[in-house]
């Protein structure tokens, strides 16, 4: 990669277009992007419905790529059994489609567009606003979580994809687990989305070669702005999670929902807490994210900072069907 043939432009390496949010608008948030320089966008799914609609979108948008997955969350769609106990306690039953399953995402995965298996991973946390209305935090749910978790890393090994990891509140389940099932094959393409201010989750990225995702919080979230000062730059990559994680100054404005457009806002606050150059971090994290997802290179000139002229990546002829 030299300077004279790559240009760096931003890159969204975690963006939720495949949400009910955006539904009537994508072409907009995409044009919004674009015009503010972000021409790579990698939309995970969170279930089989929205990684296929991610896969989708990826066909209709030449910078926007795809990660399929089920979120630690929706394990209850493809654990039968978890699925059922939830049911019987449940005043409205969620209707459990019996194709829902991890094999699914083999359907999806032969896609030229896909370039992750994504978010995965493990959730302590309990959420309020969730169709799963009685659901507990107990060790079956966990377990189930990761008997997912491993069936769809098995699944990035086997179709040589990168790896999205989701963790919220599980560091001490999540990190034995990534230890046993660990393949050198996924050094360097394995990333912990949104990532807790944790050392120990650092150190263990360190040992293993995994990028740290940054959001938007560290425009707001003073333990994560501190944690992201201890992060190497070669570590890092930037994200908006959009719809959510809003960062300031629009924050304060309420200028929801979030968008790619405010990847901008990220690198700038990078930039301020490691006191160096906006272009710098850039320029770092452009090629982080090409690394993580096994992207070719962009062609031209790196005549302007925000040159749009080039839009998105291109996936070598050999890969398409």
């Amino acid at each position: 990669m030299t300077s004279g043939d790559v240009i760096s432009l931003m890159f969204d390496t975690h963006c939720h277009l495949n949400f009910k949010r955006f539904k009537d608008n994508i072409k907009d948030v995409v044009d919004r992007a674009i015009k503010a320089g972000v021409t790579g966008i990698i939309v995970p799914g969170t279930d089989i419905h929205t990684s296929k609609v991610s896969v989708e979108l990826s066909n209709q948008y030449e910078g926007v790529y795809s990660a399929v997955g089920i979120h630690p969350h929706h394990v209850f769609s493809v654990i039968p059994n978890l699925f059922r106990d939830l049911n019987k306690k449940m005043l409205k039953p969620v209707q459990h489609d019996k194709n829902l399953d991890v094999k699914e995402l083999e359907k999806l995965l032969i896609h030229p567009k896909v370039v992750a298996v994504g978010e995965v991973g493990l959730d302590k946390f309990q959420y309020t606003n969730t169709k799963y209305q009685t659901y507990q935090i107990n060790t079956e749910f966990i377990e189930a979580q990761k008997q997912l978790l491993v069936e769809q890393i098995k699944l990035a090994l086997k179709y040589d994809k990168s790896l999205i990891i989701h963790n919220r509140e599980a560091k001490s389940d999540l990190l034995p687990l990534l230890e046993k099932n660990w393949d050198k094959k996924l050094k360097g393409k394995t990333v912990f989305h949104c990532c807790e201010p944790d050392l120990e989750l650092l150190e263990f990225a360190q040992k293993y070669d995994i990028f740290i995702g940054v959001d938007g919080d560290i425009t707001y979230g003073i333990e994560k702005a501190e944690f992201i000062k201890k992060v190497p730059l070669e570590m890092l990559v930037v994200e908006t999670d959009s719809p959510y994680l809003l960062p300031e100054p629009l924050r304060k404005k309420k200028e929801y929902p979030n968008e790619p457009k405010n990847i901008p806002l990220v690198i700038e606050a990078i930039s301020t807490l490691r006191k160096c150059s906006f272009e710098k971090v850039e320029r770092i994290v452009s090629v982080n994210a090409l690394q993580l997802f096994q992207l070719p290179e962009y062609k031209g000139s790196h005549d302007s900072k925000h040159n749009t002229s080039l839009i998105g990546f291109h996936i070598p002829s050999k890969n398409t069907t």
